[in-house]
């Protein structure tokens, strides 16, 4: 019985990952392959020909490539303001621990709730961002309806959400730096940019490592809601993402063929990249 009794324990979470996670899954991969009518009465078997619809328009093209920058700048912003406001949070000055606490809020708000804090922030009568614009520049600017400023209102909401993500990271890993390393490189004349970037850096590379990955997922899949809340892919389609098209063309134009195939190429996309990624990118890896 006590050898069993670990299996046992492990029934509810194979229950839940097989219920939410792979069958799910297996279904979304079974419907890539056939077509509903718009009554969802009636099932059609037609191959790859919804692969081929995906990959050969020219609005999906468009969405993949807009995807591409959106997820590149938000994990390069992302990792890069983290590590430097882990260096600030990692000295020893007075107040340090309640601005770490403070710095870690955003992560605990959900989503949506950023997306309607940031849209609040970029209304642009109320808000306090055109405000501020309206004072030093005399100009305001409607930043969730026009381009490109309906990017980079999503791109600032989303790398807010994930900078406490990734910094508590890097502030932990800044705190295991053995002091007297440091101290070394002071005495062989180092400065302070080069122990930043040549010593620091380098060390938590590990941590750099494992949050690049958990950083592209996070922009990939779970910005899904500060888009739907602050831009709903506006204006005409251009800060839809790959994720938001699947969510359009599943459940508002129920196209669940489309949508099936879209979510497959997601898949294909996102183990191509964790590949690769894990073949090549930790050869740059520096561990202990």
């Amino acid at each position: 019985m006590r050898k069993l009794l670990p299996y046992l324990l492990l029934i509810p979470t194979f229950f839940v990952i097989i219920s939410f996670i792979y069958i799910p899954a297996f279904n979304s991969f079974k419907m890539s392959f056939f077509r509903e009518n718009k009554f969802g009465t009636k099932t059609i078997y037609v191959g790859l020909d919804n692969f081929k619809k995906v990959l050969f328009d020219p609005e999906y093209l468009q969405i993949a490539g807009f995807t591409l920058l959106y997820v590149g700048l938000t994990v390069l912003i992302t990792i890069f303001l983290a590590f430097l406001l882990a260096l600030l949070l990692n000295k020893n000055v007075p107040g340090t621990y309640i601005y770490r606490a403070l710095i870690f809020i955003p992560y605990a708000v959900s989503p949506a709730i950023a997306g309607s804090l940031w849209t609040f922030l970029l209304d642009p009568v109320a808000g306090h961002v055109n405000y501020f614009f309206t004072n030093i520049f005399g100009t305001q600017i409607a930043w969730l309806t026009t381009r490109p400023y309906a990017f980079y209102a999503l791109l600032f909401a989303t790398v807010w959400k994930m900078i406490p993500f990734s910094l508590i990271f890097y502030i932990a890993g800044l705190q295991s730096i053995s002091n007297d390393l440091l101290e070394s490189a002071t005495l062989d004349g180092a400065n302070a940019f080069t122990k930043t970037w040549k010593i620091k850096f380098p060390l938590v590379s590990p941590i750099t490592f494992y949050l690049v990955i958990m950083n592209i997922i996070n922009a990939m899949f779970k910005s899904f809601a500060i888009i739907d809340v602050m831009t709903k892919g506006g204006p005409g389609g251009y800060t839809s993402t790959m994720m938001y098209k699947v969510y359009l063309d599943a459940f508002s134009y129920q196209k669940t063929g489309p949508a099936s195939a879209q979510s497959v190429v997601m898949f294909m996309i996102m183990a191509i990249v964790t590949v690769v990624y894990f073949v090549y990118g930790e050869r740059h890896v520096h561990y202990g």
